[in-house]
């Protein structure tokens, strides 16, 4: 049954295609009308008086989120699932960190930062 299906299926497009009237396909060049420029001009209050600001909140966004994802590429996890992420063991501030625990609280930092820096380049209108 299958391939009277597939027979089927396939020789009804065939007959449709010859059945129908050739048409040529036409292209309409797209031309920009004369004297056309486009709108470059910075629209928020902070991005007309002070582009360097923007610019460094931009750039400072951008290296913050590609240190982000370095920093969480190289932690390790202990323990697998979700009660290890959740229910991570307590530790005393007081004692010397290892190297994880070290790239964890840096991570922590970078992420605040990061969040911070993503909402003053929402507010600054780049």
């Amino acid at each position: 049954m299958f391939p009277v299906l597939l027979a089927a299926a396939s020789a009804a497009p065939v007959a449709a295609k010859a059945a129908a009237p050739a048409v040529k396909a036409t292209t309409v060049p797209f031309t920009l009308p004369p004297g056309f420029q486009f709108d470059v001009t910075p629209h928020s209050p902070l991005a007309q008086h002070a582009p360097w600001l923007t610019h460094t909140f931009a750039g400072l966004f951008v290296v913050l989120g590609v240190l982000l994802i370095t920093l969480l590429a190289i932690q390790t996890t202990k323990q697998e699932g979700l009660s290890g992420t959740l229910g991570g063991r307590v530790e005393s501030s007081t004692r010397r960190l290892g190297l994880d625990a070290q790239i964890a609280r840096v991570t922590q930092f970078v992420a605040i930062s990061f969040v911070v820096v993503a909402t003053l380049v929402s507010l600054s209108g780049i």
